[in-house]
């Protein structure tokens, strides 16, 4: 088997007979292949007064197709060793198969029906709504899940980034049949289809597998625009629960990753606060002050507003100081630049750790399906541990200012000391 994360994984561009686009990455020695898709159907395209329709749409894209209904399409599942599942976050409504390669032709085929015929029979609705419903109401309770939607509500206000992704019981309530209808004709469409297949298949077969399975999807999707947003910054939101640790979400805008700063971005990243216990966030607020268990960060790509968030939860007297330290740190990165042995301990975990990320086929057809959504080229991975350590002191000073250099938007939930709220 090729080396994964290195020049040895061999990757291609199909294009098939009818134009369709996949990166394929070919192994043979294990008879199964995983296979990413998606289209720009998320989340910020739905209705304001109907939240939640991709999501709930995608919950039921295997819940009956063609002449199978619901009970039948997912017997055909099982009894094939076949694995689809689908999910909608803003941007996208992305899909999973996974199949042998004794059945990779029917398990093709159910997911051309699920994209072309989707059956949206009344029992699967009721069912999967139900079920969307259940969770929103345990959500309704975990802390992190509410301080999450109330950053994005209260940094997109007025946009479809700042309307939850599952939606809310009065939102999912008023979706109809032929809402989930529309999202299967209006937006699912060939022109924005991107796949990244992984494993025992050539480049022929897949070409013919891809004209067989989306040649049936309309050319041009019929979306509404949806324009880029910057994030409202500055304030700090306390939603009252009453609990004893509370648990914060704090952000600004980051960088994306078709962007010539993105790799010097994941380097001040983790050194400020992805880097887990290597982190200086780690260090100031656990190690030296154990005032929380863990505090984190990371970068959110978006395609409307790339995100750098991140996250600390503690106990309600500790909130103030934590987020005071968090300010501090974001501070300090700002005016000056991490420090080389820092860089150099970043670009060994960020090189070292790449193909622990591309270990199986399932995760490199993820990762080939980032590289088309996100234009990054099909020799990516030949270049992708290059960029990381060609980052130099004056790209980093540059992103550090660029991401760091402002104020944060802030959202707690629980009942934090010090605060208002």
């Amino acid at each position: 088997m090729a080396e994964r994360g290195s020049a040895a994984v061999r990757v291609e561009e199909v294009v098939s007979p009818g134009g369709i686009r996949a990166y394929l990455a070919s192994e043979r020695s294990v008879p199964f292949l995983s296979l990413e898709l998606s289209f720009r159907a998320g989340a910020v395209f739905d209705p304001a007064d109907k939240a939640g329709l991709a999501h709930l749409c995608a919950g039921l894209l295997d819940e009956g197709a063609g002449a199978y209904d619901s009970q039948a399409f997912q017997r055909e599942l099982e009894d094939n060793a076949i694995k689809l599942a689908c999910e909608a976050d803003h941007d996208e409504l992305r899909i999973r198969l996974k199949t042998l390669t004794a059945t990779r032709e029917h398990a093709f085929e159910l997911l051309r029906l699920a994209l072309t015929e989707p059956r949206f029979d009344p029992e699967p609705i009721e069912r999967i709504r139900g079920q969307v419903l259940a969770d929103l109401r345990r959500r309704e309770s975990d802390p992190g899940y509410v301080a999450g939607r109330a950053w994005y509500a209260r940094a997109f206000d007025g946009h479809g980034y700042g309307r939850p992704i599952r939606g809310t019981p009065e939102t999912i309530a008023r979706i109809r049949r032929e809402d989930l209808v529309a999202v299967v004709a209006e937006r699912l469409a060939r022109e924005d289809l991107a796949i990244g297949v992984a494993g025992d298949i050539g480049a022929e077969e897949l070409a013919g597998l891809l004209d067989r399975t989306f040649a049936g999807l309309p050319v041009r999707a019929n979306r509404p625009p949806v324009a880029p947003v910057t994030p409202a910054l500055g304030d700090t939101l306390v939603l009252p629960m009453p609990i004893p640790q509370s648990v914060v979400t704090f952000g600004r805008p980051g960088v994306r990753p078709s962007d010539p700063d993105y790799h010097a971005a994941t380097i001040a990243n983790y050194v400020l606060g992805g880097g887990g216990f290597a982190s200086r966030l780690m260090e100031e607020v656990r190690e030296k002050r154990g005032l929380a268990y863990s505090v984190y960060t990371y970068l959110a790509d978006m395609a409307l507003c790339p995100l750098w968030l991140g996250g600390v939860a503690t106990s309600n007297e500790r909130v103030a100081q934590s987020i005071e330290l968090v300010r501090a740190e974001v501070a300090k990165l700002a005016r000056q630049a991490p420090e080389e042995r820092e860089v150099a301990d970043a670009k060994t975990y960020l090189t070292g750790s790449f193909p622990l990320r591309l270990a199986t086929n399932d995760q490199l057809a993820r990762m080939l399906l980032g590289m088309m959504v996100h234009g990054l080229g099909r020799d990516y991975l030949e270049r992708r541990n290059d960029l990381v350590r060609a980052v130099t002191r004056e790209d980093l000073e540059r992103v550090c200012r660029r991401l760091y250099a402002g104020e944060l938007l802030v959202t707690v939930a629980g009942r934090p000391e010090g605060l208002p709220g």
